[in-house]
């Protein structure tokens, strides 16, 4: 057994936090509101990378809070999964099920003794107290040789229960950790379930990070019209003013299915969704550039098939949903070259 703390983490805005695997800054206890803390505790978007030519590959992990959810695996919720960097890209190895507060799992075995590259995602709606990676007694285990993701200019990404990854089957579907692998770009997920109000010193944490590639804001599913109109401008102006160059991009709240039925949820969506048009449609009048929109309009396709509750995602809706936005995405990095 091997601690992980001998291993690059991969996804967090700031190394200064509690322990190893939560996502604030230990300076933020006391100064974000409670549920925004508790939830940063979370490792959501967090994976580790190594490199081993063991057989088989375990992990022992022990959850922070062993937190269940209705709606969602606890796969997703407080287990662990692993991708294993083959000619073709990071494929998808194992998943680790949790059992208890502590679980130890084989990932994957039976495989040839050769080196391999692994990432391992961690818990989504959980955090990691401990992490420890098993190898067989013969192997070697080490940090990666290949540098990948891209750490240089990361894509930080801001947003709601669907962008902590809720409700993917394991924590390799959210649909960030899905966008990191497609551009090859470490992710930071600052999601905050139920929680994405435009709080300023998220925005100051975002601002924080060094030489960042994109922002990508989507609190819409969280943030009333009127919380959009009274604080999305100060918001976006505390990254802009850190870094004037840095692209920004702003995205609706999707077509939930039930949207489609009830009217009074129907109206609250558009109702929101106008709010962030009209912001970022101030912000081009005003000279902004270096700004990108993305509409609800196939965000997660339209035969209402992408959500566990006519809310949350699906792998299905993550799926979708990575394969809207990362283009955006990766058009707005290529445009600071």
């Amino acid at each position: 057994w091997h601690d992980a703390a001998a291993f690059p983490v991969y996804g967090k805005a700031t190394d200064s936090t509690l322990t190893r695997y939560e996502r604030l800054p230990a300076s933020f206890r006391g100064v974000s509101r409670d549920p925004v803390w508790n939830l940063g505790r979370n490792s959501a978007g967090i994976a580790l990378r190594f490199s081993s030519d063991s057989p088989y590959i375990k992990v022992r992990w022990t959850s922070m809070f062993c937190n269940t959810m209705s709606h969602m695996a606890e796969t997703g919720v407080r287990g662990v999964d692993l991708y294993v960097l083959t000619d073709e890209g990071w494929r998808f190895a194992g998943a680790g099920r949790p059992k208890g507060k502590t679980t130890e799992a084989t990932l994957v075995g039976g495989m040839d003794v050769c080196d391999r590259e692994y990432m391992l995602y961690l818990s989504l709606y959980d955090g990691v107290d401990s992490l420890f990676v098993g190898v067989d007694e013969n192997a070697v285990i080490g940090v990666p040789s290949v540098s990948l993701p891209d750490r240089s200019r990361p894509v930080i990404m801001y947003g709601t229960s669907i962008l902590q990854g809720g409700c993917a089957s394991r924590p390799g579907m959210a649909h960030t950790n899905i966008i990191g692998r497609m551009l090859g770009k470490e992710v930071i997920n600052l999601g905050f379930s139920g929680n994405a109000l435009l709080d300023f010193e998220i925005a100051g944490l975002m601002a924080s990070v060094e030489d960042p590639g994109v922002y990508v804001l989507d609190y819409v599913p969280n943030a009333s019209a009127d919380q959009i109109r009274e604080k999305g401008e100060k918001f976006f102006r505390i990254l802009r003013d850190a870094h004037p160059d840095v692209p920004v991009i702003f995205i609706e709240d999707p077509e939930f299915p039930h949207t489609f039925f009830d009217k009074a949820i129907a109206a609250e969506v558009a109702a929101k969704n106008a709010a962030q048009k009209e912001l970022f449609g101030r912000l081009k009048e005003s000279g902004e550039k270096g700004i990108y929109y993305i509409g609800s309009e196939e965000l997660i396709g339209d035969d209402g098939e992408a959500t566990v509750d006519a809310i949350h995602f699906t792998d299905l809706g993550m799926m979708r949903y990575a394969g809207h936005v990362a283009p955006v995405i990766e058009k707005a990095l290529k445009s600071r070259h």
